[in-house]
């Protein structure tokens, strides 16, 4: 049911009509701005704290009378370290954590929008669907699309393991908000039949989990992969650094024993053991230098086998994927660290030596780029296995198990720095929202007007990713393993067979596997 009523909006006058839905757990009242229906703060599962902390997500607590739905919900708590930034925490304090945000071109239960479902990056073990940088007013309003943003645990309440608790809580979370979408999308004029959920980074590895996971099945149509991150945990690994972030506590990893610690105290144990982790290679091997202890973990019951494994053998070969990835990933975190252009090539080699795959993989890497700086080698052995063959290995796999793919790359540098940042990892992000001077975009755009060049990359990337939503095209070919075409994302966007073959030639044959306690 939707109605409106006299009420006052955001950047409209007292008497424009506001728009109140009524959702299975009851009635919410949105506000209109320019031109969209725009819902906030919605609860799709009961806050997950007292008897419920820890443990899968509950159904939201019903309501009487209309409930306003002008403010983002409060952030679930996370690790921010160094990179938190004004406007994250700019939100309502609490625990209800679990609440998604709706973008509608308008409310009508006969209008059947195309639904777009946005599941935020960060490490799995910050972000906010609140963030800045995830309005989502252009994609909704260019694409007449009606888009959909939610939040998840994080960190030890959302990924840790805990003796009692179930595994992925984060990912059931992200389940029970499709669940909600499914239930009342078509209230907010949205077509349950044509979900597409998107996102980047641990919001694509996530979705790569969701592809595979059998809860899931049946809550979306299509999927949108940005920067797939390879790293999910073994069951033996995430029970070590579990056990390793109680200990930060003085506590053991279980349900009885981290329940004594306050939900936003809980998060300082991951960030001491995110600064100890460079010194457990020995034992966490590749997880280590990623500095989260946070991923999806291969436990056999909510994420059953590997992504990979799981597409491969036809999970998902009926829902269309469009994946990709960008040239220069890995450099955004090298320019974090205060290390660009200052790699030496002992450290080079020490990253060959871990991340290249094969017994002679460093040598390989150093044969296939010859002319490669030490910074270089170190930047592209990182991108290829963090992100890059993840996500390519991805559409391969789903291409094997009898479904479709289209794949890009973006490779438009990043204005700011000097464009010294090149086509870094998350550039996606403020070229799809159109957030330039927000969140990530003020450090890639550097504050700056974007150029008439941005802004038509921009459009199109909002363009393809809508598109898609609607009728499962992006405007070019299916990947394919004769061809290989992908649409590469420039200044001068153009059709052609994956730029990375000399990458793709070094992973040939390798299977992403859980990574394994030593």
């Amino acid at each position: 049911m939707t109605t409106t009523e006299s009420h006052p909006s955001a950047g409209g006058s007292a008497e424009e009509p506001a728009p109140v839905v009524r959702t299975t757990a009851g009635a919410v009242r949105g506000r209109r701005e320019e031109g969209l229906a725009v819902f906030r703060g919605i609860p799709f599962a009961a806050p997950p704290v007292g008897e419920a902390r820890f443990m899968a997500p509950r159904p939201a607590h019903p309501w009487d009378g209309i409930r306003d739905a002008y403010a983002f919900g409060p952030p679930p708590p996370q690790d921010l370290g160094n990179l938190g930034g004004p406007g994250l925490l700019d939100v309502p304090e609490g625990d209800e954590w679990l609440t998604v945000n709706v973008w509608t071109p308008e409310p009508d239960p006969g209008a059947r929008r195309p639904v777009m479902v946005w599941i935020y990056g960060g490490a799995y073990k910050l972000g906010h669907s609140g963030s800045p940088g995830y309005d989502a007013r252009h994609i909704a309003t260019e694409g007449d699309v009606v888009v959909v943003s939610l939040n998840y645990r994080l960190g030890m309440e959302g990924f840790a393991f805990i003796e009692g608790a179930p595994a992925n809580r984060g990912l059931l979370d992200q389940v029970a908000a499709l669940e909600w979408v499914r239930d009342n999308i078509e209230s907010f004029g949205g077509d349950p039949g044509q979900v597409t959920v998107f996102g980047e980074s641990a919001g694509a590895g996530s979705i790569a989990s969701l592809l595979g996971m059998d809860r899931a099945a049946g809550l979306f149509r299509r999927a949108i992969a940005q920067s797939v991150p390879g790293t999910f945990f073994s069951d033996a690994l995430a029970r070590d650094i579990g056990t390793a972030l109680a200990a930060e506590l003085g506590l053991r990893p279980t349900v009885a024993d981290l329940s004594t610690i306050a939900p936003h105290r809980l998060t300082s144990a991951g960030e001491t053991l995110s600064a100890k982790m460079l010194q457990r290679v020995d034992r966490w091997g590749q997880a280590a230098p990623t500095v989260t202890p946070f991923s999806p973990v291969v436990d056999g019951d909510v994420l059953p086998v590997m992504p990979w494994q799981a597409l491969a053998t036809g999970s998902a070969q009926d829902v269309e994927l469009l994946l990709g990835h960008n040239r220069d990933e890995y450099r955004l975190f090298i320019a974090m660290a205060g290390r660009l252009g200052q790699i030496t090539d002992e450290r080079a080699a020490s990253a060959l030596r871990l991340f290249a795959p094969g017994p002679d993989g460093g040598q390989a890497y150093r044969t296939a780029f010859p002319d490669a700086s030490p910074s270089e080698l170190y930047e592209r052995v990182q991108t290829d296995w963090l992100f890059n063959m993840p996500t390519l290995h991805l559409a391969q796999a789903q291409r094997a198990g009898g479904g479709r793919a289209h794949v890009y790359e973006l490779t438009w540098p990043a204005p700011g720095n000097g464009g010294a940042l090149g086509a870094c990892h998350g550039l996606d992000i403020p070229l799809l929202f159109g957030t330039y001077g927000a969140d990530l975009g003020l450090l890639l755009f550097a504050g700056a007007e974007p150029s008439a060049e941005a802004l038509s990359l921009s459009s199109r990337f909002r363009a393809s990713w809508s598109a898609f939503a609607r009728t499962g095209d992006p405007g070019w070919p299916a990947y394919d393993d004769e061809q290989r075409l992908v649409q590469v994302l420039d200044a001068e966007p153009v059709v052609t067979a994956y730029p990375e073959e000399r990458s793709r030639r070094l992973w040939e044959g390798h299977e992403f596997l859980p990574l394994p306690l030593l």
